[in-house]
């Protein structure tokens, strides 16, 4: 039976209670063991060397003090402010968001090779870059990022022995 994943960052779900019912948010990667292979998911942002602006804002939005002010203001000016901030945050550096050129470059896979040097791992999976990679790390291990459903429609099938990056036609 293939195994279903869905990578969603806890800043999204930390506003609306009524997701902690049916959803659960991981603030780091997890681990786990499927048919024998191990995994390491998580959504990848704020991991690896660089993307210090993006470090900075997260910090900021994940403060509690910042949470609670954010509750006062009017929600015509709140939706404003998160509308600026994902907008920026999606197409401010949209040049690194539609390429994977240099795998040493990729902060996601200089992360996962950091981990694989302190232990194994047959599959990292992440989301964050919105790019669909399938890029393996070694003969034994690899990384694949789920890019986005609205640019890729990518995603992950795990059948029980391989995990592999699909991408939905319409059929």
């Amino acid at each position: 039976m293939p195994l279903t994943v869905w990578i969603i960052s806890p800043l999204y779900l930390h506003p609306f209670d009524f997701l902690r019912a049916s959803i659960t948010g991981y603030k780091k990667p997890i681990q786990r063991v499927f048919e024998g292979k191990k995994f390491y998911i998580g959504h990848g942002d704020g991991l690896g060397p660089g993307d210090h602006g993006y470090k900075f804002i997260k910090s900021v939005f994940a403060n509690k003090i910042c949470q609670w002010l954010f509750k006062w203001i009017h929600p015509d000016v709140g939706i404003k402010i998160a509308s600026f901030w994902s907008f920026r945050s999606r197409y401010s550096d949209i040049d690194s968001h539609k390429q994977f050129e240099d795998p040493n470059e990729e902060m996601l896979v200089q992360y996962a090779n950091d981990v694989l040097a302190k232990e194994h791992f047959d599959y990292f999976v992440f989301g964050h870059r919105h790019l669909a990679i399938d890029h393996n790390l070694n003969d034994k291990s690899k990384y694949i990022n789920l890019g986005d459903w609205l640019q890729y429609n990518s995603y992950a099938v795990f059948d029980g022995d391989e995990l592999q990056l699909k991408f939905f036609n319409g059929e």
